[in-house]
Order: C-alpha cells, then structure tokens, then sequence
C-alpha cells in the first residue's frame, strides 16, 4: 500500500507510485521557478498603490488566468519571474512605473484529525508542518508521527523532512494532506491497562482462594 509517512521534526516518507506510473521523477521535487505555475495554483498580484488590480487569482484546468484590466492570459508556460515581467510589460500600458509583485499560491486540502480540516491556499515557503499548523494543528486523536498525502485518490511515496518548503516537495495544487486517526487501543491505553490490572487482580484473588 502507498502511503506518505511523516516524522513530525524528523522525516517524511511519501509512498511513491508504482514504477509504471511514476514519471514524474526529479520534477516532482523542483522548485516553483522550476516547476512552473501549475492547474489550480492561485496567483497573488499586488501592484503598489492600485489595490484595485491587485488580489489573488486562480489558474484554471487550462492554465488561463483573469486578471483585471488586462484580461485574461496563459500562464502555464511561464515562471514567476516570467509572469512577473510579463504582467509588468502588460500594466506599463495603463500605469506609470509600475511596481508589480507576484506570489504563487498552492491550494492544498487538509483533512483527517486536525482541528480545522479545509482547503488552504499557501505560499510555496510554507513548510509541510507549518501547512499542518495552519489547519489548527493534529487532534488528540490525531496520529503525530503519520501523514498521508493522497493526489486523485492515489498516495505518494518519496523521503522528506516535515521542515521541507511546499516548493521543494512533491505537493501541488489539488493535492490533500490527510492525517489519519490513532487506533482506539493506543487512544485508551489508561483504559486496557486499567482493565487488565484489574483482570490480573481478580485471577490473583481467585487462585489464593
């Protein structure tokens, strides 16, 4: 089974697909400038004294994006600093020296045992643990030391540290970060070792008898 195990503050170890689906290799793990902007990442534009074109805008399955005055626009072939000079040349048309700022956002679903389970649009220099905290942290039911991180159904398999950057790991937009829940033994263990002790007494009670 693949699966994606974290160590909390040690290491995480992602279940990589099977040899016939992964091709996604070296790239998985390239930075966003790298990478390129993806399907489902936000774009956050901020253009110095014009908070009226600035904001955060999502990349469509097609890689077409919106933004305001200058429409919409194909992002899947750029990097941020490409986007970033590309938009910069686009607003000259409207602005005097502009100031243009691009951040690229991922859109990653925290679910499972985690205090505010939702979909959380994230600076790639966040880290895996820090997404985690943003979520409201892991549950006391919560599993400390596991973290599955699933892409269409299927889950991934690859070494990192829980201080990875989002950029720096197979994560991307669409992705879920899924923190299973502790067994029922190890949440009641005061509880079966409570019930046993007494068990054990009773048999001694019964046998010196």
């Amino acid at each position: 089974m693949h699966r994606v195990m974290l160590l909390l503050g040690t290491s995480l170890m992602i279940a990589l697909p099977s040899a016939g689906r992964g091709q996604q290799g070296r790239s998985d793990v390239a930075t966003v400038e790298q990478q390129g902007i993806q399907p489902g990442d936000m774009i956050r534009l901020r253009i110095w004294r014009e908070p009226e074109m600035s904001g955060q805008f999502q990349v469509d399955e097609g890689g077409l994006v919106i933004f305001p005055r200058i429409g919409e626009h194909q992002v899947l072939e750029e990097t941020p600093s490409s986007l970033e000079a590309l938009l910069l040349e686009e607003y000259l048309r409207y602005l005097r020296n502009p100031t243009i700022e691009i951040t690229i956002l991922r859109r990653v679903q925290v679910r499972g045992s985690v205090a505010n389970p939702g979909l959380y649009p994230v600076d790639p220099t966040v880290t895996i643990s820090d997404l985690i905290a943003i979520a409201g942290g892991v549950t006391a039911n919560g599993k400390r030391d596991v973290v599955e991180v699933l892409r269409d159904g299927q889950k991934l398999t690859r070494m990192l540290n829980a201080n990875t950057p989002i950029s720096e790991s197979p994560i991307r937009s669409g992705d879920q970060i899924y923190i299973p829940e502790r067994s029922w033994l190890s949440r009641n263990a005061g509880v079966f070792v409570g019930a046993m002790s007494i068990a054990a007494s009773m048999t001694i009670a019964l046998v010196l008898r």
